[in-house]
């Protein structure tokens, strides 16, 4: 069944409440994991479609939100650290989850996308809540385009997906202006009516499996454009409060990245010396859209210098995880050839995971030591099947 992101807890410029964070974050992560997987899968469902152009765009939109909240995800864990968090990290978590996300993401995948229409310059200005209810919304509609259906046998469960989907779709419609208001209500109306009487029919016991795919559709693109909307007009409506919110952003991706910093150079040697920006030396918002438009840009080159950082970290920290990895595998491997209880071997291994444990760990001389395991189990899995052969 398709997942929809959790409910964000707290507000901008509020500490957030611990108990509701933490439940979040094990939400989030259980989200980002499952839409990895169905992107992958959508994915290679669009590479063998023959209409895999025109889905090129929106799965490239899909992919860049995915990325973007994966990647804020891992920042909102470094300020967590474990629920070790007081007042002033509380208020950087709430930023970093309702402050904006668009310098982290592609305006020229934004750009050329059916989701984002009229887009021609800049990011969309939408927070992590948002991302995510956007990629719920195309993840449905490029499982319709693509005639993907994960539940065939689960219509009752789609149609009270429906529904939700209907509630969520009320307060949005809410929001809008009062010169789209009217439209959009219309177009809730519609849709309320189509899923009165699909939910009738299931009840009666009819067959509903031909309209729950079109009426899914024409849903997720509603929640769609009601999200893409009302992100387009905030950003039209406020560039100055746009480019403070991505200052402040900013600064608390700053200090989250000082804290990935910090565990990558405890836990891994050599680690990356990237040096994390000083986004308070930009000085504050200029008011002219003049000084406005290259202060944006200078917060973009920041932003992009921040990325490089965050991605050298983060691959560094992954490299032990691999190489533990690679060490298990190794270590099943000799065990299913029976070659574990082999004196030079256990050796190898216990040097290798002694080495892997400490901190910071020594990447070169461990990536070493696993290489050298791995030598030990070829050159005993020969010796041994050499054995065999000669007692045959």
């Amino acid at each position: 069944m398709p997942v929809h992101a959790p409910e964000a807890p707290g507000r901008l410029g509020e500490p957030v409440e611990v108990m509701a964070m933490h439940a979040y974050l094990t939400a989030l992560d259980s989200w980002v994991r499952y839409r990895k997987d169905e992107l992958d899968e959508l994915d290679a469902a669009a590479l063998a479609s023959p209409r895999k152009d025109e889905l090129t765009d929106d799965m490239a939109l899909s992919m860049a939100l995915w990325k973007a909240v994966a990647d804020r995800l891992q920042l909102l864990i470094a300020v967590w650290d474990g629920g070790r968090v007081l007042e002033p990290e509380r208020e950087r978590l709430a930023t970093l989850v309702h402050g904006r996300l668009d310098a982290t993401l592609d305006p020229a995948v934004l750009a050329k996308s059916a989701a984002t229409p009229g887009t021609t310059s800049g990011a969309l200005a939408v927070s992590l809540p948002e991302a995510c209810r956007l990629s719920d919304a195309l993840a449905g509609q490029l499982r319709q385009r693509l005639a993907l259906d994960p539940a065939a046998d689960a219509n009752a469960a789609r149609v009270k997906d429906l529904r939700a989907s209907l509630d969520r779709l009320r307060d949005q419609v809410a929001l809008e202006p009062d010169s789209g208001r009217a439209r959009a209500q219309k177009t809730w109306d519609d849709l309320a009516v189509r899923i009165k009487d699909v939910t009738e029919r299931l009840q009666r016991g009819g067959d509903v499996g031909g309209l729950l795919g079109p009426l899914e559709n024409d849903t997720a693109l509603f929640e769609r454009d009601l999200i893409v909307g009302g992100a387009e007009r905030r950003d039209t409506r406020d560039r100055a409060a746009a480019a403070a919110e991505l200052r402040d952003d900013l600064l608390a991706r700053s200090a989250a990245l000082q804290q990935l910093a910090a565990s990558c150079v405890e836990a891994v040697e050599p680690a990356p010396n990237y040096a994390v920006p000083d986004v308070d030396a930009l000085g504050p918002v200029p008011d002219s859209p003049r000084d406005l438009e290259a202060y944006r840009t200078r917060l973009g080159r920041v932003a992009d210098a921040m990325n490089l950082a965050h991605a050298s970290y983060a691959d560094a920290l992954g490299a032990r995880d691999d190489l533990v990895a690679r060490l298990d595998t190794l270590t099943l491997k000799a065990s299913a050839r029976r070659l574990s209880s082999q004196r030079d071997l256990a050796a190898a291994e216990a040097t290798a995971r002694e080495v892997l444990s400490r901190r910071p760990c020594p990447v070169a001389v461990a990536t070493a030591l696993v290489e050298a395991y791995d030598a030990w189990v070829t050159y005993a899995a020969s010796r041994f099947s050499a054995s065999q052969e000669a007692t045959k």
